[in-house]
């Protein structure tokens, strides 16, 4: 359910990636990260260096999955890791472009092709930038488009989407509608339960899930209505509800509520 074409996603990534470093460049390596405050500026550049290195080497290796493989060892000085996140952010671009997107290749989501990665790592490239610039305290706009697609990701795969054969989704009654009013555009969404035991863990599932459905033609229960950038960062949880605008049955609401309400790095 991707909203931009593929080469878009490899523009944001390169984009975004490149003011992520010049921000953190210019930032004391020891401010602390207003939405992870575990992490520090320095934290945040490996983290990011971490992604970007690991899912390059996936697509390179593509369609196998992931193996257990050493990982690269963290610089030691705060140069060292900016020249770490330079050298794995260029290796992801350039695996990503000579691969192209229909290719198969591992993802933990649903869909796996190297295109997912595309799409996924523009977002991880969005999300961090805003980290790093809340670090330093030079915030931007985010792009709406890619934002938009954001708010969709985040529905249609982070918190929610078609649950595995091994579990089921019990859906509440409600409907939810999310508006992007500066784009003109909504998405409806169905709170309610994922519940399963996943096979290869053993791990039991039974919590907060919403999946991404069509118009139901009537009227929504609960409308959540915003800017796509704020309702991105929101959705984040990167920033307040300040412009946002909610509207309809609390309950509705609530269930949506609790369902996009998780921890996310």
């Amino acid at each position: 359910m991707a909203t931009l074409e593929y080469p878009a996603y490899l523009g944001h990534i390169r984009e975004e990636s490149r003011r992520f470093r010049d921000v953190l460049a210019g930032c004391d390596p020891a401010a602390r990260v207003p939405a992870c405050p575990e992490w520090d500026a320095a934290d945040l550049v490996w983290h990011l260096a971490e992604v970007q290195w690991f899912w390059a080497r996936t697509v390179r290796d593509r369609p196998a999955p992931p193996d257990d493989g050493p990982h690269p060892e963290r610089p030691t000085t705060y140069d060292g890791l900016l020249a770490a996140f330079d050298a794995h952010s260029s290796s992801l671009v350039a695996e990503l472009e000579a691969a192209g997107p229909d290719a198969p290749a591992w993802h933990w989501a649903p869909v796996q092709t190297v295109g997912t990665s595309y799409r996924r790592q523009a977002h991880e490239a969005l999300i961090h930038r805003l980290d790093a610039e809340q670090t330093a305290g030079t915030v931007t706009p985010l792009d709406p488009a890619l934002a938009g697609d954001g708010v969709l990701e985040l529905l249609d795969v982070m918190y929610g989407g078609e649950p595995p054969a091994w579990g089921r989704f019990e859906p509440s009654a409600h409907h939810v509608r999310v508006d992007l009013t500066d784009l003109g555009t909504s998405i409806w969404a169905q709170p309610g339960l994922f519940v399963g035991t996943e096979p290869e863990s053993g791990k039991v599932y039974d919590g907060p899930h919403v999946l991404v459905v069509g118009d139901p033609g009537t009227d929504p229960d609960a409308v959540v209505a915003g800017a796509a950038p704020d309702l991105d960062a929101w959705l984040w949880r990167r920033r307040d509800d300040t412009g946002i605008a909610i509207t309809g049955d609390r309950a509705a609401y609530d269930g949506f509520r609790v369902a996009v309400d998780q921890p996310l790095d």
